[in-house]
């Protein structure tokens, strides 16, 4: 565990060269939500437009010591309200990304995706896990844990290409993904199997781009060179996997909570496949995972400045 933190700690300081990325924080209204705002800007990491009742959210400041001088304050009158202004401001161009506040994810999510006045791009909306794993030598992403429930085969294409595009914001030198089941073979038995098969015959006709992809794999088999060593599974993935596939919601909520609860590991969140990228965080979030998920959030946003492109986000 003595390197808890690090890859975090090299993320946040890369960033620092960055402009703060302009952000509309939806509905900040309680403290672990304001103050994880004006933490982010205070490292330069954001520019927070703060979206939500003025008086709560001064009330919340002086209550708990947290100075929001000079930040802007879009007032909104309750948390859908603040939800929809601040996708708004995005439409406007006002800002480059979004963070979610003390609302719930399906009412800020209800807005983005909302078909006329939301942030719908042509990609399925997907969220991945930023994970620094002390024990592990790889920065690990885990998709989707938090937005899609039962993806289907081509939702399954959009996900992993939302984390791919991701790898590469956040610039991994190789990006070796592996589609998660309970076992590293083909079985009629297990439909996430062969799920995994079609997406590795997608991925060789050009169908999913830009990484080596492999599957069906175990978690052992994804992440434990010993373990394929011993099974004698011949693949470039398998054992050095830095992209974690998931069969469905439950089973990468799973994952990341025992990652971070079991092995030490803090957990960045954001959601991509939206016009800009989506801070998600949690009243649980450590610190770190907070000032992550914004550093990431940044990654994202300047590859899209420099490429015009809405694939990583």
């Amino acid at each position: 565990m003595d390197r808890a933190h690090e890859k975090y700690q090299r993320l946040l300081d890369f960033c620092k060269a960055l402009p703060p990325t302009p952000t509309a924080v939806a509905h900040p209204c309680d403290e672990s939500s304001l103050r994880g705002a004006v933490d982010a800007a205070r490292l330069g990491l954001i520019a927070p437009l703060l979206v939500g009742p003025r008086a709560r959210i001064e009330a919340v400041a002086k209550q708990n010591g947290i100075d929001i001088g000079g930040i802007p304050i879009v007032d909104a009158e309750h948390s859908h309200d603040s939800a929809e202004k601040a996708v708004a401001l995005v439409r406007e161009g006002k800002a480059e990304a979004l963070m979610k506040g003390s609302l719930h994810t399906d009412e800020l999510m209800a807005a983005v995706v909302r078909r006329d006045t939301g942030l719908r791009t042509s990609r399925r909306v997907s969220h991945c896990f930023v994970m620094d794993v002390p024990t592990y030598a790889e920065t690990l992403i885990v998709t989707d844990a938090a937005v899609n429930i039962a993806p289907t085969l081509a939702d399954k294409v959009d996900i992993i290409q939302n984390a791919i595009d991701l790898a590469h914001a956040l610039q991994f030198k190789e990006v070796r993904v592996a589609i998660l089941s309970a076992m590293e073979t083909v079985n009629p038995d297990v439909p996430s199997t062969v799920e995994a098969a079609a997406l590795c015959k997608m991925a060789d006709r050009h169908q999913i781009t830009g990484a080596v992809v492999d599957g069906p794999l175990a978690l052992d088999n994804a992440i434990s060179l010993e373990s394929v060593a011993i099974k004698k599974i011949d693949s470039p993935v398998a054992g050095r996997a830095n992209v974690l596939v998931v069969p469905d919601l439950e089973a990468g909520n799973m994952l990341a909570k025992s990652l971070s609860f079991l092995a030490g590991a803090d957990a960045a969140g954001i959601v991509l496949g939206a016009r800009v990228p989506i801070i998600l965080t949690s009243r649980a979030d450590s610190v770190e995972s907070r000032l992550a998920s914004c550093a990431v959030a940044a990654l994202v946003a300047k590859v899209r400045r420099e490429t015009g492109s809405k694939a990583v986000t």
